[in-house]
């Protein structure tokens, strides 16, 4: 009997990443350091996306408040979560209010937020960012 045969190399490559999104695409500003860890449907045509970053919670917190001339809500004291609303939430039409959301994973001892890219670096990160952009405007009715 012949021994398995080697995968090819084609097979081997990870899977592509989707590319990060920009500020541009959407709406509001990614804090300069931070680094795009994943994107996730939230119903109603929107995604939550997430970012990692080795600044402190409140350094971010002072970012989004200087970018988005906001000073937003605590809206947990343990672990520390701020929110910052960026629009008008329609229940009628969205998922969740679009929003930056800033947590800090280190609360209570935790070494922080897992890299989710395998080998990536830093092995963790002490502070995430939540962006859920707001869905694009509904087309116009056609005549």
């Amino acid at each position: 009997m012949a021994p398995p045969s080697a995968p090819s190399p084609a097979s081997q490559r990870p899977a592509t990443a989707p590319p990060a999104p920009t500020a541009a695409t959407l709406g509001v500003a990614i804090y300069p350091a931070a680094q795009f860890l994943a994107s996730y449907d939230a119903g109603r045509g929107q995604r939550f996306f997430l970012f990692g970053t080795t600044a402190t919670y409140n350094d971010i917190v002072a970012y989004y408040r200087t970018q988005l001339m906001d000073g937003g809500d605590v809206v947990f004291k343990e672990p520390p979560t701020h929110m910052f609303d960026v629009g008008r939430f329609r229940e009628e039409a969205m998922a969740f209010p679009p929003g930056v959301t800033v947590k800090d994973w280190t609360w209570g001892g935790s070494a922080g937020y897992p890299n989710p890219n395998p080998g990536g670096q830093p092995a963790r990160f002490p502070t995430i960012i939540m962006i859920v952009p707001p869905p694009p405007p509904p087309a116009a009715p056609q005549r």
